[in-house]
């Protein structure tokens, strides 16, 4: 997934949780051999070449197609699995795995859970007790700066997603013009209680831009977020300010 993954584990019987991280672990590190759209061998590029059908891939790439087709269908195309023309569920992939892997720890008996995928980060359970987990939002226009804290506070599930050119460049795509996406924005993240969603979500409201992904961010139950413009504007939902601190 081209990309550093970091945990932060709480609690839990020591050697339960760490058969469950070398799990987690694992995990992770399958997701990219048959999801990779660089690896000629990955099951991915095979299915695109029409080398093996889905039922012939692991049950995960059934999986996954299935979460990004319901991606893809909830944000009317701004979402898409295909990519210049190839299969390319990315954009649902890295979410997904990071999730994956946090839950097989909360299983697994750790009572906090913390696990960062390039930044994106779903939380289980708590650190501590009185002590919520709290995520920083980078500024995109101040290196080392933060825009916001999110806290967990008052939930025992949430993931912090950002998608923008601040890190990667422009490597989002507008699938209706099959370019990078030209917008008014520089970064979007989404609070939600589920990393696959969260994740999907950022990327789709940056292809849509400040007014519309911000309209349709605020339809959708259970998430909030926070756009930056390239003109230094901070926009949110309305209910963000109850996930800060």
């Amino acid at each position: 997934m081209g990309t550093v993954f970091s945990f932060d584990v709480r609690g839990g019987d020591p050697r339960a949780v760490r058969a469950a991280l070398d799990e987690a672990v694992d995990g992770l590190h399958r997701a990219d051999a048959v999801f990779s759209t660089y690896r000629e061998d990955s099951q991915l590029s095979r299915l695109s070449r029409g080398e093996l059908t889905v039922e012939e891939c692991d049950p995960e790439v059934a999986e996954v197609l299935a979460l990004g087709a319901e991606a893809e269908r909830m944000t009317d195309g701004w979402f898409s699995t295909t990519y210049q023309g190839r299969l390319d569920p990315t954009g649902i992939v890295k979410g997904w795995a990071v999730e994956r892997a946090a839950r097989v720890l909360a299983l697994a008996g750790a009572s906090g859970v913390s696990v960062n995928g390039g930044g994106d980060v779903q939380l289980l359970g708590a650190p501590g007790a009185e002590r919520p987990w709290r995520v920083g939002v980078a500024d995109p226009l101040r290196p080392g700066g933060l825009a916001a804290v999110v806290s967990a506070s008052g939930t025992t599930e949430l993931a912090v997603a950002t998608s923008g050119t601040a890190e990667r460049g422009a490597h989002i795509v507008d699938p209706r013009t099959r370019r990078s996406a030209v917008t008014d924005l520089l970064a979007v993240t989404v609070v939600a209680p589920h990393l696959t969603w969260a994740d999907a979500w950022a990327t789709a409201a940056f292809a849509m831009g400040a007014r519309e992904g911000l309209a349709w961010l605020e339809s959708l139950p259970e998430v909030e977020a926070l756009l930056i413009t390239a003109g230094d504007e901070v926009r949110c939902t309305r209910g963000l300010a109850g996930r800060l601190g």
